[in-house]
């Protein structure tokens, strides 16, 4: 199949959390023409199993191939645990960028350090994520899942006291034990600000959505596919909910500024 400049980089995520990365794609490459669809009527990913999610992405990616898109970036880390591989041998024509939890750069800075990794009950439990931890062996590691957090976010509530006390209660033992934490899932970024006051100052947070973005261009630029713009952003969600959507460009808008 031959794709032309002007097709649709496709953005995909469990939801709305996806949009952390669209922002950093946004930034990277202003004017490129984005797709993004969030399955927020299946939301959340992290309590679903491997095979569950694996069979979500794949639907997902059949919407998103028949509109015409020369990309697919899968901006969800569980999502991307779970079936980046098999989309890639079922889309071998297609530029496939998933997202890896920002491990390599947190341990690059503190190479004898204690790093925290964040994330959903699936993507701490993938064998891809422990290989990437077994490359790490001076580094102290604690996985940390952050159970109903995708949801409050996904409900619109990224600071006040609910999110406060999940976090609290999630991330108490850890004051003062981190050198960095890795925010393991797309929907995290949202709450930094929350997270950090937990944490406080001494522990760096690290995403990896400006990777994500690195990637995607690189892989793009090889192919001779970049877009001169106009950009544009169109948002789709599963859910036939009409103030999802206007929450998902209010959180693209507020994170682009």
């Amino acid at each position: 199949m031959m794709h032309s400049k002007s097709d649709y980089i496709a953005v995909f995520d469990s939801g709305v959390g996806g949009i952390s990365v669209l922002r950093e794609l946004i930034r990277q490459l202003p004017q490129e023409r984005y797709l993004y669809f969030g399955d927020s009527s299946n939301a959340p990913y992290g309590d679903k199993t491997t095979e569950q999610v694996r069979q979500l992405t794949l639907e997902a990616a059949e919407i998103l191939t028949a509109r015409g898109i020369k990309a697919l970036v899968v901006a969800c880390n569980t999502a991307t645990s779970a079936a980046i591989r098999v989309l890639r041998e079922r889309y071998p024509e297609l530029i496939v960028v998933g997202i890896e939890p920002a491990l390599k750069v947190a341990a690059d800075r503190f190479p004898n350090g204690r790093i925290g990794i964040m994330a959903t009950q699936v993507t701490l439990a993938e064998e891809k994520l422990s290989k990437q931890v077994d490359r790490f062996p001076n580094v102290q590691i604690h996985r940390i899942p952050a159970p109903g957090l995708v949801e409050l976010i996904e409900a619109g509530h990224t600071d006040g006291s609910q999110v406060q006390e999940l976090l609290e209660c999630v991330l108490r033992p850890y004051v003062g034990q981190l050198d960095a934490l890795v925010l393991g899932c797309t929907h995290y970024p949202f709450v930094r600000n929350a997270i950090g006051q937990v944490l406080g100052p001494d522990t760096l947070l690290l995403d990896g959505g400006a990777g994500t973005a690195r990637q995607t261009r690189r892989c793009l630029e090889a192919a001779g596919l970049l877009y001169d713009g106009p950009g544009c952003v169109d948002m789709e969600n599963s859910s036939a909910d009409p103030a999802l959507l206007k929450r998902s460009m209010d959180l693209l808008n507020r994170q682009a500024e």
